[in-house]
């Protein structure tokens, strides 16, 4: 445990957290590329001309973008709803990320609420905690807007939204993301971000785009936290 981790953690007063990456692994059963592919299949089903780029797009939250381009509202909602049905199905099956329970339940015990901040679908997260016990340790969820993918992070929105809830300023809280819209949503919200590196490319990734922090196990937070608590 850093100091730095330390240090930023006791000047918090609620923890941001992101959902995929941090807390489970959504599609670690239902994998992104099928889900992404059959989102893809539904646009060319409804003679939608699909770009070279997207066609080859793994990522399904890239794909809900680019369907937000088309300038075709009820397509978008048809995109949106196929996706919040797939990762329901995707939650199901989710693996949980090492020591993701840990800091969410030394986070509680620190004293310190915690808001999950995904670009994933509310009713997806609140399935997996639900399955895994660990809806009673969540304040509040501030998921995807519907069928609104500009608000997503690095959209600011979602945070102000989450620290609001928790009637914190953006400043007296911290966010944990694994990734770079992560950190660039959180620094567009004024938000200290501790940048978890899940995998190693990402250390030199998240230090370059000046994390406040970067770690690279849970186990490093929740650690910190349970010095905290108490």
């Amino acid at each position: 445990m850093s100091d730095d981790l330390r240090t930023l953690l006791a000047r918090s007063r609620a923890i941001l957290l992101d959902f995929d990456g941090p807390v489970c692994s959504i599609f670690g059963g239902h994998p992104a590329p099928l889900v992404a592919a059959e989102l893809l299949n539904l646009l060319e089903a409804r003679d939608v001309d699909l770009t070279d780029d997207i066609r080859s797009e793994t990522d399904p939250m890239e794909v809900l973008r680019w369907s937000a381009t088309l300038g075709q509202p009820e397509l978008l909602r048809e995109v949106e709803d196929a996706l919040c049905r797939a990762e329901l199905l995707a939650a199901e099956s989710a693996i949980p990320e090492p020591y993701g329970r840990e800091v969410i339940v030394a986070a509680r015990e620190s004293g310190r609420p915690v808001a999950i901040v995904s670009n994933n679908s509310a009713g997806a997260i609140e399935a997996y905690l639900k399955a895994h016990r660990l809806a009673g340790h969540i304040a509040n969820i501030s998921g995807r807007a519907y069928a609104q993918p500009e608000r997503m992070k690095p959209n600011p929105e979602p945070l102000w939204r989450a620290a609001t809830a928790l009637e914190v300023e953006p400043a007296a809280s911290v966010l944990i993301g694994d990734s770079l819209f992560d950190i660039e949503g959180a620094q567009a919200a004024g938000v200290p971000v501790i940048a978890y590196a899940n995998k190693p490319p990402k250390v030199q990734r998240f230090t370059d785009a000046s994390a406040d922090v970067v770690v690279t196990s849970m186990g490093e937070i929740a650690s910190a936290l349970m010095s905290l608590a108490g």
